[in-house]
């Protein structure tokens, strides 16, 4: 075996898939439909029709899953979310937990 190799087989043993996690849209009372619906699609890159059936997830049960991601990324589309509905008045709650 050659040293290129040995160190090739080292470099993939310590490569690690980072953790995943999903960002999760919460009920409330006051975020309009219409609102959540274009979050998931500008913030979260949803189709249109994948975006209506998350919403009525939301809606219906409580919750609803607007992605997964690694964490870095996950947190960062919960503040743009969290910015975005305080900027039009609206209590839109995310959270996140792993996968």
């Amino acid at each position: 075996m050659s040293l290129k190799t040995s160190l090739e087989e080292n470099m993939k043993l310590k490569i690690k898939k980072p953790k995943m996690y999903k960002v999760i849209l919460h009920n409330d009372d006051y975020t309009t439909m219409e609102f959540v619906i274009e979050v998931l699609i500008d913030v979260f890159n949803k189709v249109p029709a994948n975006a209506v059936k998350i919403t009525f997830d939301v809606h219906k049960h409580g919750i609803g899953i607007a992605g997964i991601y690694p964490y870095d990324i996950a947190l960062t589309k919960i503040n743009e979310v969290e910015k975005l509905a305080s900027k039009n008045g609206y209590p839109l709650k995310l959270t996140m937990g792993e996968v």
